[in-house]
């Protein structure tokens, strides 16, 4: 039977799922292998380096460069509190001194009896790293933080913004065709993971971060209200950094889109569990998609899907990621081996699609994506 390998998204019902925690420079690992952490349990941690300050001491004390170590009260290597001051003259008979307080705490990291410069290093800014999940750490990179495995429902979206957030899961949306608007945002939602259908509306999302809910998972969002809710337009840049307090993750595509029954049905089979969800995606080379992890805390085993082991065959599910049937499910008919003619007059491997809605297509395989699970 002929095959191609194909990328795809992952909903599966229960898996393992590995992740690696590491620190942005070498610091402290503080668990071990075989303990079993919760997801808000800091599992290393280090310092990045203060701060910079520069202060031109001889200009402000109307002397040469060279003599500013005779009006200094502090050494290289010394502390200084806010306010302590740092550099004095001498004055007149005692008085009318001229003194440098420090802007800040600060460590005296250089004098220069060149410039006249004193550079002051803030102090050192604590880093955390946290598991992330609910899980057992299998793995430990000396230094640079852990590997967290645990068994768990796993299910990756097509698109998100924000970062790694946890909170338990809260079905709002009765169905996966629902649209989720500002009015359905629950009142007493600070924390969880809302579930819609379709789609999720930007007064939806502005609810949401207004009531602190931790997460919004929808089949779709209008672009042109993620530009406007955002400010700004999104490129092919990583994504997960946006400081908007509640992640967003849709699951199907832009546009109203019905979440696939499969997504929504096990989503919800998990209300009141808490789940970790990460919207951080990457379009290009070394993708990134945004995930939703729930823990089952059971022992399991890893599966692979007929999908994963396959490739792509007759009858996997898929997903059309671009135009003009961009979002929509389908499952593959047919996989013609002979190369075809597009619109472009590239000719490029094809395959025969039955979409959701009944209609036929041949799409380049470039076009979809397997859903594994």
């Amino acid at each position: 039977m002929a095959h191609a390998y194909t990328p795809g998204l992952k909903v599966a019902e229960a898996d393992v799922v590995r992740k690696e925690r590491r620190l942005p420079l070498k610091g402290e690992v503080i668990v071990s292998v075989g303990d079993t952490v919760n997801a808000d349990q800091i599992v290393a941690r280090t310092e990045l380096p203060g701060n910079v300050q520069t202060i031109n001491v001889a200009g402000r004390l109307g002397c040469v460069p060279a003599d500013i170590v005779e009006f200094m009260l502090k050494s290289e290597g010394d502390t200084a509190k806010e306010g302590e001051p740092i550099a004095e003259t001498k004055g007149f008979f005692g008085f009318l001194k001229t003194r440098i307080p420090a802007p800040c705490d600060c460590t005296i990291e250089s004098i220069s009896e060149i410039t006249g410069q004193v550079i002051l290093r803030e102090p050192p800014i604590p880093v955390q790293v946290d598991a992330y999940v609910d899980g057992k750490i299998v793995d430990i990179y000396e230094g640079e933080g852990i590997a967290v495995e645990t068994y768990a429902a796993f299910i990756q979206g097509i698109f998100g913004i924000g970062g790694e957030t946890k909170g338990g899961i809260m079905k709002v949306s009765s169905s996966p065709d629902e649209v989720l608007t500002e009015k359905e945002v629950p009142e007493e939602c600070a924390g969880r993971i809302l579930i819609g259908g379709s789609m999720v509306t930007a007064g939806a999302v502005k609810e949401a971060i207004k009531r602190k809910a931790a997460g919004i998972v929808a089949g779709g969002m209008d672009d042109e209200d993620l530009k406007v809710f955002l400010g700004y337009e999104l490129g092919v840049a990583i994504t997960g950094s946006e400081d908007i307090g509640t992640t967003v993750i849709i699951t199907e595509g832009f546009g109203k889109m019905r979440m696939a029954d499969k997504t929504f049905n096990l989503l919800v089979s998990h209300e009141g569990q808490r789940a970790s969800m990460n919207g951080a995606t990457q379009i290009r080379a070394g993708v990134i998609r945004p995930e939703i992890v729930v823990p089952l805390h059971k022992e399991g085993k890893a599966v692979s899907s007929k999908e994963s082991a396959e490739g792509l065959v007759i009858g996997s599910p898929i997903r059309v990621i671009r135009e003009p049937y961009f979002g929509i499910l389908g499952k593959v008919t047919g996989l013609p081996s002979e190369l075809e003619n597009i619109e472009t007059e590239a000719k490029v491997r094809v395959l025969e699609v039955e979409l959701a809605d009944g209609r036929k297509a041949l799409l380049p395989r470039a076009n979809v994506e397997i859903i594994e699970g």
